[in-house]
């Protein structure tokens, strides 16, 4: 574990060099064990895939009190283990209707579309983090043989529900927005409503499956083409 300075009232904290359900693991626990330790006097915590930065108040404490405090807290964090969220399956309208990069992923890795649609499903993937958006969950790993860049040129509107590929991450857009991912298809379910509680059908490490459906099911589910 190492903790650099971030900003005049932040530190980051580094948990890895990787992305692994353990290291995962490691990041939601301190968030917690911070919390309780620290209460008020953290004003934000963000964690990421394989760390966390914590904003504390410059007015109750300072980096030269907080940080080997902190150290103190996260000592025994290597001890953790992984504890499987909540499993949460998403439906999917694969297609290439619902997903116009379909077919170019397909010829990149020399598959059929239905094979990257079936290994797409195959995966039983972890939310690393939440972000970018409230809601944009990212997902891994996907299977290798289907990973792919983002887009060379992001497109400027990426519809509400798109489901997306870049790298080894999956995610499922919460609203229409630009982006660069490569995407295969569409998912009806809302992934982030201010209203409903909780305001997100998944949490940072919960598992996830998508599950293929028909264009029918898919409108009937509320999903918009």
């Amino acid at each position: 574990m190492n903790i650099s300075v971030a900003g005049e009232n932040s530190l980051m904290i580094y948990f890895g060099e990787e992305t692994s359900p353990i290291v995962s693991a490691r990041v939601q626990h301190a968030v917690h064990l911070l919390e309780q330790a620290f209460g008020s006097v953290l004003i934000d915590m963000v964690p990421s895939y394989a760390s966390l930065l914590v904003i504390y108040d410059l007015f109750r404490t300072d980096i030269h009190t907080i940080r080997p405090q902190i150290r103190e807290v996260l000592a025994g964090l290597d001890q953790v283990e992984v504890q499987d969220g909540a499993l949460v399956e998403l439906p999917v309208y694969y297609s290439l209707e619902s997903g116009p990069d379909l077919q170019t992923l397909a010829d990149r890795a020399s598959l059929g579309v239905d094979d990257v649609i079936q290994l797409h499903q195959a995966q039983e993937y972890r939310v690393y983090a939440i972000g970018f958006a409230p809601g944009f969950a990212y997902l891994g790993q996907v299977d290798e043989r289907i990973a792919a860049p983002r887009l060379a040129t992001p497109r400027q509107k990426v519809p509400r529900g798109a489901v997306g590929i870049a790298d080894r991450q999956t995610a499922i857009y919460p609203t229409a927005s630009p982006g660069g991912w490569n995407l295969i298809g569409l998912c009806p379910q809302l992934m982030f409503d201010p209203n409903a509680d909780p305001s997100m059908p998944v949490q940072v490490g919960d598992r996830v499956r998508f599950k293929g459906i028909d264009r029918q099911s898919f409108l009937e589910l509320g999903g918009m083409l």
